[in-house]
């Protein structure tokens, strides 16, 4: 009932929330080629499924004005059938089909992202339209098919038919959050654990170099096996990472080409009627990358939803030469945009919620 509600009201401004993409999905605006998942409808986003074909192409690009089955046929290398499994070597870019398409009323518009657990075994994903100028962006209107860019850097993958790496958001308008907006919010329902945050085009996040148990985080190794992005839980952590231990400097060189895992000094929050993303601070702080997967669904870490607060998990990467990072440096900020509508089940409620009250926490993948 309140589902069709939303789905009648486009002027309610917002990212839609579990109930309004099941009502998008039964307007006619979200197309799956198969039914959804019973879990595949998160608190404020979609899962996007792989579909049955993947080419190995020999060029990363964006489509422009063309579509991008035709610069699949310009680029492909080799085509690979998923319906049985496939592996994806890292250092080579792939292209998926995704199950889901669209057909977006005019005032709503799409971001995408990887999912968590994706951006925690370093598999760079992106998502692409056709006609699209940008990457995991999608135009309010947007009718079309959806495609996903897959290139993994530290660990060759096994996919198949259904693996999900990449999320997607749905809003109705512009609803981020001024700095001024995200203060008034932070006064009412702490966004993190800071005394002093520092609002500055969302809210600065630091990175923890002080220690958890004694590790400061890990360091993905070299030359392992493959990761099955489908098998939480069947990986040896010592197989696929070093743990880095803490020391007196509180200080991390990081070695170009490597990838680690590191977790903020701040203790975050997500109030349910709000959604966040972690974005890059300043790309002039620093030859790093942090965080590929930024979505951040209502409820995190809120005691709403039994938390209290959880550390947001960094995927770090240094670019082109070594990099000093720092006990409480500054490396990412979190920007706050308004639901359309409060989650029915936020965030931490449900079985699916894999990193609620998380330190420093590796992927599902790994025990």
């Amino acid at each position: 009932m309140s589902t069709r509600r939303e789905s009648q009201a486009p002027t309610v401004r917002g990212i839609l929330s579990a109930q309004g993409i099941a009502a998008l999905t039964e307007a006619g605006g979200i197309l799956p080629a198969t039914p959804f998942a019973h879990d595949q409808i998160q608190p404020a986003s979609l899962d996007l499924r792989l579909g049955s074909r993947v080419y190995r192409v020999r060029t990363s690009f964006l489509p422009g004005n063309r579509a991008v089955a035709s610069c699949i046929e310009a680029f492909a290398l080799h085509e690979m059938d998923l319906t049985g499994g496939a592996v994806l070597e890292t250092g080579c870019v792939f292209i998926a089909e995704l199950q889901e398409g669209l057909a977006l009323p005019p005032d709503v518009s799409a971001g995408a992202n990887p999912k968590s657990s994706t951006g925690r075994i370093d598999v760079f994903t992106r998502v692409i339209t056709d006609g699209g100028a940008a990457f995991d962006q999608v135009e309010a209107g947007y009718h079309g098919p959806l495609y996903a860019e897959i290139s993994p850097r530290t660990f060759p993958v096994k996919v198949r038919t259904g693996s999900r790496l990449s999320q997607i958001r749905f809003r109705r308008g512009e609803v981020r959050l001024t700095d001024a907006e995200l203060a008034a919010l932070h006064a009412r329902s702490p966004v993190v654990n800071s005394a002093a945050p520092s609002f500055q085009g969302g809210v600065a996040v630091s990175v923890d170099l002080s220690g958890f148990d004694g590790l400061i985080g890990y360091r993905a190794r070299r030359h392992t096996g493959l990761v099955d992005v489908d098998a939480p839980g069947r990986h040896r952590v010592a197989d696929f990472w070093e743990p880095i231990p803490a020391d007196a400097s509180r200080a991390l060189i990081l070695d170009p080409g490597q990838f680690y895992i590191l977790a903020s000094k701040e203790a975050v929050q997500v109030p349910p009627d709000h959604a966040a993303e972690m974005v890059p601070f300043d790309p002039l702080v620093g030859e790093f990358r942090v965080h590929y997967a930024g979505f951040f669904d209502p409820g995190f870490g809120h005691a709403s939803a039994g938390g209290a607060g959880a550390r947001a998990v960094l995927e770090v990467r240094s670019r082109d030469v070594p990099f000093l990072l720092e006990d409480g440096q500054v490396v990412g900020r979190l920007v706050y945009e308004r639901m359309a509508q409060v989650p029915a089940t936020l965030y931490g409620s449900g079985a699916g919620s894999n990193y609620q009250a998380q330190g420093l926490k590796l992927s599902k993948h790994f025990v």
